[in-house]
């Protein structure tokens, strides 16, 4: 009888079940040894961690392995659009190729649900801030009468981001739980019991570690237990973590709390007259308090905040407003479920603010301990604010989640395979292994299949000042405008700010000579901006960070990655100041060990955009001088896929000019 291993190598060989079943499927050596390695995991229960570059096909290459392994299998994606592309479109083509009648489901975070009692709720308020947001919630209600799921996703066409959606969804703190008289048809629930007797669960990171911090507390679990975890884009995993395993509050969770709280108060008589003016006040307060903060930077650790006096003082107000609205809730708990749920809310979010307020005393502390940067010295957390344009959060962050992360995969006794294509560091994994909790796990690094020294071609431009210096930005345009030309628009230029990203949005509209069409993030949703992109076939996209990755824009629309920077963490960022910090007093080097590697691997995924199929062409721009004039510049080249490198712009506009397949000048392109 064949083994797991062999039956996974055989179903995706040039023979196999997926060849014969599948339109365009195309056998790979490294899918094949991929799958393979994750079979082993599977049967031995163990773990293993995966680099597999793009094109390989990693994700048949898990699927397969773990239906044909008939164990239960929970299958984590980074993000909801992955999500729902591996449930609805890739997990059907293998389960039919393969013949085998398991059980799927797909189980979302509550946010994604339509909350029946919440949709309610909201029917009476007096008014939407406008047309729109009314037409908005009109359409939910309509919708709300024929989906059979309440996934809000079926919802096409509408803005991501819509203020409609928390109106009509639920969150932990104000769910009702079996109180709810909607509760026997509940969506949220519906799905949790589809995903218990289901075989195979797709779920996204959110939802995966949100069930992990409730077991962490003891509040039982989401997820149904399972024989094998897979784990897509784990190198997201970590940060993430970092905030489920930490604790936030925000001004609107404060705000909604009141508005609930007043909700709640038209189906009790008198409890307006009691509880209008608390609630009020807790708004008001909330507002207040993010106008104190004004004049802060927009991020900072806790002693930063508590620092200024008016802000000291707007956090007395908070909590003063808190506890007055505990005790005018008191008296009305037992009038209905929903007060009695604000009660309970109210009570967390004072705790929160009390235990976030809870500074070590500065006055006792020795002098060499007072460092903004180091919230608590010798803690394991990091106690840190952010301000939006209107509200505020206060998080606690902490600084290490490996130990949390392993507990769990060691009481699960399951198999545990972590994957995605940018996880090695110059060829090694001791970095997000480290930060994972893993201990000399089973590694795999794939390669994927693109020719990179034919489809690819890595230029550096000459004479660039530091990243620092005025004027980097009208000098990284200057370089990219003869590459654009070359290639006729057709680019993403991908920027390590907000700052420069307007920057050279501002500078490329002057000029008034720019053929191609720009899109610029901020100007359009994400979804619509990408399509826009598509459909105009020579535009420029200008964005930021979040567009390294889970891109994905293949063929002739993109042939042109620009990034102007090396993607080293922002110096405002309190939680990699406070984990720097521990790496020094452990003994470590920050730079070599938490700076470098997390930046190696962000730009790894930006130049994960530019070739994205065996027919794909492009060119990787990289602006940083730092590439040749610092020694840590090898450990980012020697990162990338193997192209050709050049600092010539007539290689460039050879590489546009010569036709895909080409002979002769591929053959020249890769001996550069």
């Amino acid at each position: 009888m064949s083994t797991l291993v062999d039956r996974s190598i055989e179903a995706l060989g040039e023979t196999g079940v997926l060849a014969d079943a599948l339109p365009g499927f195309v056998p790979r050596e490294a899918q094949q040894r991929l799958s393979a390695a994750i079979a082993e995991a599977i049967l031995d229960t163990g773990t293993l961690l995966a680099e597999a570059g793009t094109g390989t096909g990693k994700t048949y290459a898990y699927l397969v392995p773990a239906l044909l392994s008939g164990r239960k299998t929970i299958i984590s994606t980074g993000t909801r659009a992955l999500q729902d592309q591996l449930y609805h479109r890739d997990l059907p083509r293998v389960r039919d190729a393969l013949g085998i009648g398991l059980k799927s489901a797909l189980l979302k975070g509550r946010a994604n649900y339509l909350c029946r009692y919440r949709m309610e709720q909201a029917k009476g308020e007096p008014k939407f801030a406008s047309k729109e947001q009314a037409s908005q919630f009109q359409r939910i209600v309509a919708w709300s009468g024929r989906t059979r799921f309440g996934d809000l996703a079926e919802l096409e066409d509408m803005p991501e981001d819509s203020p409609v959606y928390p109106l009509v969804t639920s969150t932990n703190e104000n769910c009702l739980g079996n109180e709810c008289p909607f509760w026997g048809e509940c969506f949220v629930v519906q799905a949790r019991q589809r995903a218990q007797a289901a075989d195979v669960v797709v779920v996204n990171h959110h939802l995966l570690l949100a069930d992990l911090a409730l077991k962490q507390e003891g509040f039982g679990e989401i997820l149904p237990g399972a024989q094998t975890f897979v784990v897509d884009e784990a190198h997201q995993l970590p940060e993430l973590a970092a905030q489920f395993f930490g604790e936030g509050l925000g001004a609107r969770l404060l705000v909604e709390l009141a508005r609930d709280v007043l909700g709640e108060c038209r189906e009790t008589p008198g409890a307006r007259a009691a509880l209008q003016a608390p609630a009020q006040q807790l708004e008001h307060v909330a507002r207040y308090l993010r106008a104190a903060m004004d004049n802060l930077p927009i991020r900072g650790t806790r002693n930063r905040a508590l620092s200024e006096p008016t802000v000291e003082s707007a956090f007395d107000a908070l909590s003063d407003a808190l506890l007055n609205l505990i005790e005018a809730l008191g008296p009305w708990r037992e009038s209905g479920p929903g007060l009695d749920a604000a009660h309970a809310r109210a009570v967390e979010a004072e705790a929160r603010l009390s235990r976030w307020r809870e500074a070590w005393n500065r006055d006792e502390a020795p002098d060499e301990e007072l460092d903004e940067r180091i919230p608590d010295p010798g803690s394991d957390n990091v106690y840190w604010y952010e301000l939006t344009p209107r509200g505020f959060r206060l998080q606690r962050t902490p600084l290490d989640v490996s130990g949390p992360l392993r507990r769990h995969r060691e009481q699960s006794r399951a198999a545990w395979i972590f994957t995605s294509a940018t996880l090695a560091v110059g060829g090694e994994f001791n970095h997000i292994a480290k930060r994972l909790g893993l201990w000399a796990p089973e590694t795999r690094l794939e390669p994927g299949p693109f020719e990179w020294p034919r489809q690819a071609l890595l230029y550096m431009p000459k004479r660039m000042p530091e990243p620092s210096a005025f004027g980097f930005t009208d000098a990284v345009l200057e370089a990219v405008l003869p590459v654009l030309r070359a290639s006729q628009g057709r680019a993403f230029l991908l920027f390590a700010s907000h700052r420069a990203l307007r920057e050279a949005a501002a500078l490329l509209r002057e000029r008034g000579d720019i053929p191609w069409p720009l899109f610029v993030q901020g100007e359009a949703p994400r979804g619509q901006l990408l399509q826009q992109f598509r459909d105009s076939g020579h535009g420029v996209l200008l964005g930021t960070a979040s567009f390294r990755e889970g891109v994905d824009v293949a063929g002739d629309a993109l042939s042109v990655v620009v990034i102007d920077k090396l993607p080293f963490a922002a110096p405002d960022d309190p939680v990699f100041e406070a984990r720097l910090d521990t790496v020094r007093r452990s003994g470590g080097n920050p730079f070599r060990d938490e700076q470098l590697p997390q930046a190696v691997i962000a730009l790894k995924q930006g130049a994960g955009r530019l070739i994205r199929t065996i027919d794909d062409r492009g060119v990787l721009v990289l602006c940083d001088p730092r590439l040749h004039g610092k020694s840590y510049g090898r450990v980012f080249l020697d990162s990338l896929p193997p192209m050709p490198r050049t600092r010539e712009i007539g290689d460039v506009e050879a590489f546009f000019d010569a036709a895909p397949g080409d002979a002769e000048a591929d053959a020249a392109q890769a001996s550069r």
